[in-house]
């Protein structure tokens, strides 16, 4: 098989950085050699360097995830939210709020607003929530039946899909394995709604 012309493949390697800093997960230069099996690591900073002079990507020195879009591509800028712990998609967990790392998001109005969590168990597996991703949650205090939420229950939290009973709130599961949860009202503090999901496919080495 020949090699794949040095454009095409440049043209790939954008494609992969746009994606991944749209998504907010900047990779290093080691991890695009991973990604498209160079041999050495300088050829995947030949291809960035040029992806660079020619105004596709622009690079912050000193930084080894430095790479960003171009003001053009994205309409608000990116800030750091913080990964505090994890939240269980199952049975309910003692709530963490150590602070793990920081996720970027798009701008979308105050970052004290928005906190993310990763997520363990299976409970919301049909609702496309798996083990270890990562769910952005906005702050609110309430939110709508249908709603996918954070809640506190006595201290422990879970997602769950919100809905209300006879005088009671109700947090269902998105996979029949597991039972909904029934609270009354004054036992449930809700810690946000469910705004996005993340999922890396493949860590890097």
């Amino acid at each position: 098989m020949g090699r794949t012309p040095h454009g095409q493949t440049r043209q790939k390697i954008f494609k992969f950085m746009r994606q991944r800093l749209r998504a907010g997960l900047p990779p290093t230069v080691r991890e695009v050699q991973q990604a498209f099996g160079f041999s050495a690591v300088v050829t995947a900073r030949s291809h960035l360097d040029a992806l660079v002079e020619q105004g596709l990507l622009k690079k912050e020195g000193g930084k080894s995830r430095g790479y960003r879009l171009p003001a053009g591509e994205r309409a608000q800028p990116l800030m750091l939210i913080p990964l505090l712990g994890r939240v269980q998609a199952g049975a309910l967990t003692t709530a963490v709020e150590e602070i793990e790392d920081f996720v970027a998001v798009d701008g979308r109005g105050s970052k004290e607003d928005l906190f993310a969590l990763r997520v363990r168990g299976e409970s919301m597996r049909d609702a496309g929530i798996l083990p270890g991703d990562i769910v952005i949650v906005r702050k609110q205090p309430a939110a709508a039946p249908g709603d996918i939420v954070v809640a506190l229950v006595d201290d422990e939290a879970t997602v769950k899909t919100l809905r209300f009973g006879d005088g009671t709130i109700e947090l269902h599961p998105a996979n029949p394995r597991f039972e909904k949860i029934v609270v009354e009202p004054e036992a449930l503090v809700l810690l946000g709604k469910v705004i996005e999901v993340r999922r890396v496919l493949e860590e890097s080495a």
